[in-house]
């Protein structure tokens, strides 16, 4: 029921008047799998990504581990790569829960990182570095974190 929710909901915000008609971005929406993984648990899940303007994105993830659940939503700046048709880079930030059996955590998600949307294809690939700082149960910091996406790009 909570996939449902969210592709009725990324495909409303993709068909809204509201937002930009014409970005510059090869694709507007995309939804598909998210990978969390790197020092710690590895997390996989549903990831979403919105071009709001060609710049301004939004990020959110719901992603599942051992024992666990996690979901962030993260803010990013875009910006296409000069000779690389289809390839932006990107910076950002964002909150992020974790639940397990006996804690929640919460944690800011800074990143940085690739996006690519094939040409050929409805889908885009993104790849980032994205460190955890915790911020309970004794402030922590994991700087071996990346992110993977496989969305479906529309």
């Amino acid at each position: 029921m909570l996939f449902l929710s969210v592709v009725v909901l990324v495909i409303g915000l993709s068909s809204g008047k509201t937002f930009a008609q014409n970005t510059s971005s090869s694709y507007r929406t995309g939804l598909g799998l998210g990978v969390d993984f790197g020092d710690g648990a590895t997390m996989v899940g549903i990831s979403g990504k919105h071009f709001f303007t060609d710049h301004n994105v939004g990020e959110a993830n719901l992603m599942f581990f051992n024992g666990g659940a996690g979901i962030n939503v993260l803010y990013e700046y875009h910006s296409d790569i000069t000779g690389a048709a289809g390839l932006k880079w990107y910076a950002g930030l964002g909150p992020e829960l974790l639940f397990g059996k006996h804690y929640t955590d919460f944690d800011i998600r800074p990143l940085i990182g690739l996006d690519y949307k094939i040409r050929a294809a409805p889908f885009a690939l993104s790849f980032d570095w994205r460190p955890l700082f915790s911020l309970t149960h004794g402030t922590d910091f994991l700087a071996a974190r990346f992110g993977l996406g496989i969305r479906y790009a529309f």
